[in-house]
């Protein structure tokens, strides 16, 4: 009988999300904003690794344009844009000895 009920307490600890890290509630945020759960994990690797802020930021301003059929995909693209701007910068500066 202990083991039935402790299986139930198991199951219902795992209905609960356990966030111990600040980039790991952006991500979280991330997903919820964009609406794509299924992708809640890559939106914590990049809150982990970009400017936590900025990512949220542009996920706001994603989320409030209504044209936008796939939100998260939109947005890792302007990810992506923003991120080859920035090196070409860097490159660009590099190339011309400064």
């Amino acid at each position: 009988m202990e083991e039935k009920g402790y299986l139930e307490t198991l199951k219902e600890r795992a209905k609960t999300s356990r966030v111990y890290k600040k980039y790991q509630l952006t991500g979280l945020l991330i997903a919820e904003i964009l609406g794509d759960d299924r992708h809640k994990s890559l939106y914590i690797k990049m809150a982990k690794e970009k400017n936590q802020q900025k990512l949220l930021r542009l996920a706001k301003e994603v989320a409030e344009r209504k044209n936008v059929k796939n939100r998260g995909a939109y947005f890792m693209r302007l990810v992506q844009l923003i991120s080859k701007q920035k090196n070409g910068k860097k490159g660009a500066k590099n190339s011309n000895g400064k």
